[in-house]
């Protein structure tokens, strides 16, 4: 029950994460780039899966159990590891908050679109 109540506290980072997946910029892939480089040689890296909040979604980080491709493309998101953050929010929740407004989008609200 735990790990759906932090999936669910995360679900705007997490859809974040996954839309810049699926709609690439080049600057967003060049944070992501940089990112993953850092967590590449971090010792809290699960290439297994074994901590990985959603099963079968290795690489993933063992502090928080995101999915590192969608993780390092959240831009308002930040590294998690308990001891130091090797890297910091991008784009505040302000600032996220912001974009949503200005594209009509509310990550809260189910899509009736079809």
């Amino acid at each position: 029950m735990a790990l759906i109540k932090q999936i669910w506290d995360q679900r705007k980072h997490i859809l974040e994460g996954i839309a810049n997946t699926v709609n690439k910029k080049e600057y967003i892939e060049k944070i992501a780039a940089e990112r993953m480089s850092i967590c590449s040689s971090c010792p809290l890296i699960d290439n297994e899966g074994n901590s990985c909040a959603m099963p079968g979604s290795a690489p993933c980080c063992s502090a928080c159990g995101c999915k590192l491709a969608f993780k390092v493309r959240s831009l308002s998101s930040h590294c998690a590891h308990p001891d130091e953050k090797k890297w910091d929010v991008v784009l505040s929740d302000e600032e996220q908050d912001k974009l949503y407004e200005d594209i009509n989008y509310n990550p809260d609200e189910p899509n009736t679109k079809d």
